[in-house]
């Protein structure tokens, strides 16, 4: 179903007003995690419910409960939902965003108050503030497609529900929960789901997320005496627990990126042809990655395998060391306890539960190798299972035809190397095929000091979302 052109007039004449939107909500700021921000994230939901109030929404705010912060007992931020039509014989659509944000402060190195809204002087059309990208550009984004409608009178193609939370930031505490509560009622009758919290891989090429690697964290305890030793008078006669983690960290991940643990590579699912494809047709080149990481240490210089290892691939990274002396200088001690830390990143067929029995076997086993008189633990400290959505699925399609309306090109099909927790909450809760529509780029700077969003991706991307409305119209279920 092609756009309305009406719709996508309305969004060239009103980018100034679209902009100011955004102003209004970058200026609020609602930091998450600091007890201090606590009342400037309810204001964020607050503005939030009478945005959509203004446009003939109902919306409402819902508690999830508390959580500690900072010592304290609080609430945490409430959940805004609001639906728009209900006309059984249309699609529903279930859209998701965060409204809470990441800490900034002007002297971390921003170019402009983290807080403020600012155009780019240079004129590059660069929107610089904190959450223009994650995620409030996009909220804005579907909150700019609703208000079109309304103003031109014209009936939106789908069913919408939202769900706006103010917690992703910090966790998501509570949000499984509430989805689960509300399987049967607010959610009930949703078709299909759409997260717009990503971006592109590049700064050129729009795309299509259908995957998220999980995350295993893991820490390694080595406790051998009851105090810290001088090297110098007990150096050479007890076993150290620096020695000890030394070598069981070593024994995890290989220079070139295998994992060492045995059992992890076989459970990697074989590559489907149309995987293969897919990866193939990404509009990627080495260069990208070497700016990204500010050097050429690639481990392979094939596109494919480095996109499959960002992407696909599960990967073990080391972290860091606790306990152990880093301070500027010298000091000959000898830790009496230590704990390593790594990670490793899941894909299909590595579950949390599989993996970790995997990890614990082995560094076990190894650990008994050495013949040290220490002892050893080995902990789970947080799991989150990977994600991956079926492409082909209507929604998809959708998307697909919407970015080619808008954007002129094909899009990219990308699966992210980083987690979004919620995204498998909703698909595995809910049952439902979840879409993730990008709407920033790839050098946006989320989490970072000078977070942006360029002009033409909030402004193309507000007629994406709109446009992706028509054709999930139009798409026959599969």
């Amino acid at each position: 179903m092609a756009t309305n052109p009406q719709f996508l007039s309305y969004v060239d004449d009103h980018q100034a007003d679209f902009i100011d939107r955004l102003r209004q909500a970058v200026e609020i700021p609602s930091v998450s995690g600091n007890i201090e921000y606590a009342p400037n994230v309810v204001r964020m939901a607050d503005f939030l419910v009478a945005q959509l109030g203004a446009l003939g929404i109902k919306a409402e705010k819902r508690p999830i409960g508390t959580h500690k912060l900072a010592g304290k007992e609080i609430d945490l931020p409430p959940v805004v939902i609001g639906q728009t039509g209900a006309d059984p014989k249309k699609k529903t659509l279930l859209i998701y965003g965060h409204y809470d944000v990441q800490p900034a402060l002007k002297e971390d190195g921003w170019l402009y108050e983290p807080f403020q809204l600012t155009v780019d002087p240079a004129g590059t059309g660069k929107l610089y503030g904190r959450g223009s990208t994650d995620d409030k550009g996009p909220v804005m984004g579907w909150l700019n497609v609703i208000e079109a409608h309304v103003k031109l009178g014209l009936e939106l193609p789908v069913n919408i529900k939202f769900i706006f939370e103010g917690m992703e930031e910090s966790g998501s505490e509570n949000l499984d929960k509430f989805i689960a509560s509300e399987k049967d009622g607010f959610f009930k009758g949703a078709d299909c789901m759409c997260i717009s919290d990503n971006y592109w891989l590049d700064t050129k090429t729009p795309c299509l997320t259908y995957g998220l690697r999980g995350v295993n964290y893991y820490e390694v305890r080595v406790s051998g005496p009851d105090r810290d030793l001088h090297s110098g008078v007990f150096g050479g006669t007890v076993h150290e627990p620096m020695t000890d983690l030394f070598l069981l960290m070593s024994k995890l991940v290989s220079p070139t990126g295998e994992i060492l643990i045995p059992g992890i590579k076989e459970l990697i699912a074989p590559v489907t042809a149309d995987e293969q494809a897919k990866f193939e047709a990404i509009h990627f080149q080495m260069t990208d990655i070497h700016a990204a990481v500010g050097g050429d240490q690639t481990i392979t210089d094939d596109v494919v395998k480095t996109l499959m290892g960002r992407m696909r691939n599960p990967s073990l990274s080391l972290h860091g060391i606790e306990g152990a002396f880093s301070a500027p200088g010298s000091k000959t001690v000898i830790p009496c306890s230590v704990k390593g830390k790594f990670s490793i990143r899941l894909v299909p067929n590595l579950t949390v539960k599989g993996t970790t029995e995997l990890v614990v076997k082995y560094i076990t086993d190894e650990f008994k190798k050495i013949g040290s008189k220490n002892r050893l633990e080995v902990e789970l400290t947080h799991g989150g299972e990977p994600w991956i959505a079926d492409p082909n699925h209507y929604s998809y399609r959708a998307a697909h035809k919407a970015t080619v309306a808008v954007y002129g090109q094909e899009p990219d099909y990308t699966r992210e190397g980083g987690s979004i927790p919620v995204t498998l909450d909703f698909a595995d809760i809910l049952g439902l095929n979840v879409l993730l529509l990008p709407v920033g780029r790839g050098d946006d700077g989320a989490h970072s000091t000078n977070e942006k969003l360029d002009t033409s991706n909030y402004i193309n991307g507000t007629k994406l979302l709109g446009s992706y409305l028509y054709e999930l119209a139009a798409e026959r279920k599969d």
